[in-house]
């Protein structure tokens, strides 16, 4: 009997201990990526430097049948400020592509609505993450300089990608959404953020597809 209790006494200690670890491997790389990427952050499209190139990451156009995605029409919105305020140049619209669903493509289409003309879009087919989205603007359209729109707990991941492919970015975030419709995007970004940390330093993840290009 005693025997058990000391068994089950030791198997809790390690499963708090494992928890532990867990709490601190995640607070670590959740500070490291907000510490290194947040003073290249911005809101106010007067305060931000031009670059040639800015890249929009994908996400849906509705969160249902009848509802519109907030993140989608912030990105597109703030995309196309940066166009028409002379910030930027050219777009990278990168997202996720199946049959029946197409990020870029939706997102090419609001920007057209907005004033953006075709000619300056370029459409990424093969930005199925956020990884694959920033790397592949480096290493498929070569981009050296950048700038990264997304939304506001979503930019500091992308610029740490950036910064760890030689990427020189800033970023501008859309429009913040309200806590309330974006709780469980800005939860599943805490996690999002130690997966990118092992990704890059540990597990050295490439993007799905590193060729081909399809102009928007």
């Amino acid at each position: 009997m005693a025997r058990k209790r000391k068994n089950r006494s030791l198997l809790l200690r390690l499963i708090q201990l494992s928890l532990v670890v867990v709490a601190l491997i995640l607070i670590f790389c959740n500070l490291w990526v907000l510490g290194s990427t947040g003073g290249r952050v911005f809101s106010d499209v007067s305060e931000i430097e031009s670059n040639p190139v800015g890249l929009v990451l994908g996400t849906s156009k509705k969160v249902a049948p009848e509802t519109a995605n907030p993140h989608f029409e912030n990105r597109v919105a703030a995309a196309a400020e940066l166009y028409h305020e002379g910030k930027i140049e050219r777009l990278i619209v990168s997202g996720h592509r199946e049959k029946y669903y197409d990020e870029p493509g939706d997102m090419i289409a609001k920007l057209r609505e907005l004033g953006v003309p075709a000619s300056v879009l370029t459409r990424d087919d093969a930005g199925h993450r956020t990884l694959d989205s920033v790397v592949r603007a480096r290493k498929v359209f070569d981009c050296d300089q950048i700038t990264i729109i997304s939304d506001d707990f979503h930019v500091n991941r992308a610029l740490f990608i950036a910064d760890r492919v030689g990427l020189n970015a800033v970023a501008f975030r859309g429009e913040r959404v309200e806590f309330e419709e974006s709780m469980q995007a800005r939860v599943r970004e805490y996690l999002a953020r130690v997966k990118a940390v092992l990704d890059l330093y540990f597990l050295g993840t490439e993007p799905s597809e590193l060729s081909g290009m399809a102009e928007g």
